[in-house]
């Protein structure tokens, strides 16, 4: 889902797109290290090594929200997006959260095999992706079904629930870069209250609400989650410039 996104980033910008360890095409991390976000994000780091980048701007949704404020707090990061970033709940709504995610994978793992049939058909595919996008009718049919395939066979997603939902973000108030949280207003899996504890937390962060949209705002509306990392980036940008 994060494709148009991407093109619209990769007009102005040198973007790498990660997959994290245990999900999409990266294999978990190596036998005996747990998947916490910080061992996620050593990882991260690796990866920016690998490719010859020092400092760069990150933007994350979810689990990548949160794992995109762990190498801004380490100064890694020249400004960080996170969009409806997860970490920042109450015991009632950690559990709310693990339960919605649950019931999501044994879903996807039931129905990958038909993924394709499914997500082609409109209902199928507004009921398949209602949970985590406002505007489930229009995820593209193609991404659909890869996401679903996808997360259904993860080999890295029982061990980073259990690891995510173990722990709460550390250190934000250190974190001296820009930072911008986004949030739409009808995310169902991490409920907007959540966007302010973030907000309380990190110096100077800004908080921008997209209406109408769901946890995966991506899916919903490209445009308007592009447009909020690119203004920000580019102001931070130019205001380093003339510093």
């Amino acid at each position: 889902m994060w494709k148009p996104v991407l093109d619209r980033l990769e007009a102005q910008h040198e973007v790498l797109s990660v997959d994290l360890p245990g999900f999409g095409r990266s294999a978990p991390l190596p036998d005996g290290i747990t998947p916490t976000m910080s061992a996620l994000a050593d990882a991260l780091e690796d990866t920016l090594d690998a490719a010859g980048w020092g400092q760069a701007h990150v933007a994350g949704n979810s689990m990548g929200g949160w794992l995109g404020l762990e190498p801004a707090r380490r100064g890694r990061v020249t400004c960080a997006v996170a969009i409806s970033p997860a970490g920042m709940w109450s015991p009632r709504e950690n559990a709310y959260a693990q339960r919605m995610l649950r019931f999501q994978h044994r879903v996807a793992s039931a129905v990958a095999p038909h993924a394709d049939t499914l997500a082609r058909n409109v209902l199928a595919r507004t009921m398949l992706f209602s949970g985590v996008s406002s505007r489930p009718w229009q995820v593209d049919p193609s991404a659909g079904a890869e996401s679903l395939r996808l997360f259904a066979d993860a080999p890295g997603w029982e061990t980073t629930l259990q690891a995510m939902h173990s722990e709460q973000p550390r250190g934000l108030a250190s974190i001296d870069c820009p930072v911008r949280i986004v949030w739409g207003t009808r995310d169902a899996l991490l409920l907007p209250r959540q966007a302010d504890r973030f907000v309380r937390e990190i110096p100077d962060a800004e908080l921008v609400r997209l209406p109408g949209l769901g946890h995966v705002p991506m899916g919903d509306d490209p445009d308007a989650v592009a447009e909020s990392i690119l203004e920000f980036t580019a102001r931070h940008a130019r205001e380093k410039n003339v510093a």
